[in-house]
């Protein structure tokens, strides 16, 4: 690929794969590369914890089935150690797996549910530029009433960190409005360097985790840790809100469908045909049927029930309210 500094740079992908539901979904990650870019030149990795004293059962993926699929698909299983994450914060994985990763090699992680729907390769990343995904929610902070605002909170972590929050700020969103401060979701983001933005990464997670500033007090730090932490990251990296072209990741080339209920009700066309035709093959159908939720929205079809219960062009305001007509319908599933 060739990036926006006009360097031609290959790089890894890492995804997070362990027991259950993420094994199903890192083989469909793994599948649905193949299909849509299949002359990626770097390597993808699926990190896999192993068995330690923060993880009560083992959690490595033991179908030698799925393991088989995986490598067929030309991806790479690395193991990792965690060491301050583990079961208590699964999203922890995110940021100690970039340590197993080969140091000074750039690297673009995706949470693992996530489909490929086109070439990765050709996105023009600015390795020294990060960014992460901004399709989110105004998830945290929560606001409570007679307590710290956005701007209190924001500047506060960005001061525990030495951080000038004012080239952050977008000076077109009004005061106190969650969009004017740089919030991510962490379901992708990318650097030149995985051991310096896991470091990175993990410093401030833990800093904020273990001493956080006063003006969070009030502030819940589960499951939203990671995302907290992420802006910081980016920013002391020389990141920004968006340093790639908009429409790309979270557009042609991935979707981030969190789960399948809702690829269904709210996707476009092309996302629900590459889901579908990726996971036809009888050999990647006979393994992905074992994970229920798979096997009866994709293979037996009921995806297209919940499909048909939204209009895409009208689609309620908040993820919350697609959920739940989801649910009423009983056809919801994870």
């Amino acid at each position: 690929m060739v990036d926006q500094s006009g360097r031609k740079r290959a790089f890894n992908i890492l995804i997070v794969g362990q027991s259950g539901r993420l094994a199903y979904e890192a083989a469909l990650f793994a599948a649905s590369m193949r299909q849509s870019d299949p002359e990626f030149s770097g390597r993808l990795y699926i990190a896999e914890p192993q068995p330690g004293p923060l993880w009560p059962n083992d959690p490595t993926i033991r179908d030698e089935g799925l393991r088989s699929l995986v490598e067929e698909l030309g991806g790479n299983f690395l193991p990792f150690e965690s060491r301050h994450f583990g079961a208590a914060y699964p999203y922890g994985n995110k940021i100690e797996a970039l340590f197993a990763l080969p140091e000074n090699e750039p690297f673009v992680f995706f949470d693992t549910d996530t489909l490929v729907t086109g070439e990765i390769s050709k996105v023009p990343f600015d390795f020294d530029r990060p960014c992460a995904s901004l399709r989110r929610e105004g998830t945290w902070p929560q606001i409570e009433l007679y307590g710290p605002g956005y701007g209190e909170i924001w500047g506060a972590l960005y001061t525990k960190f030495g951080l000038d929050i004012d080239p952050t700020i977008d000076e077109g969103q009004p005061e106190e409005y969650w969009q004017r401060y740089m919030y991510f979701n962490a379901g992708w983001f990318f650097y030149r360097c995985p051991r310096i933005f896991g470091q990175r990464f993990l410093d401030y997670a833990l800093a904020i985790r273990d001493d956080p500033p006063a003006e969070l007090v009030c502030q819940e730090l589960t499951p939203w840790l990671d995302q907290i932490a992420l802006p910081m990251v980016i920013h002391s990296l020389g990141g920004a809100r968006q340093t790639i072209p908009a429409g790309l990741l979270d557009g042609s080339v991935t979707c981030h469908y969190r789960v399948f209920p809702l690829l269904y009700a709210r996707e476009d066309d092309r996302v629900v045909e590459v889901l579908e035709a990726v996971t036809a093959p009888n050999r990647i159908k006979k393994v992905l049927k074992e994970y229920e939720p798979l096997k009866k929205m994709v293979i037996q079809r009921k995806g297209h029930k919940v499909r048909a219960l939204f209009d895409r062009d009208h689609l309620p305001r908040r993820e919350q309210m697609i959920r739940n007509k989801i649910k009423r319908e009983n056809l919801w599933m994870r």
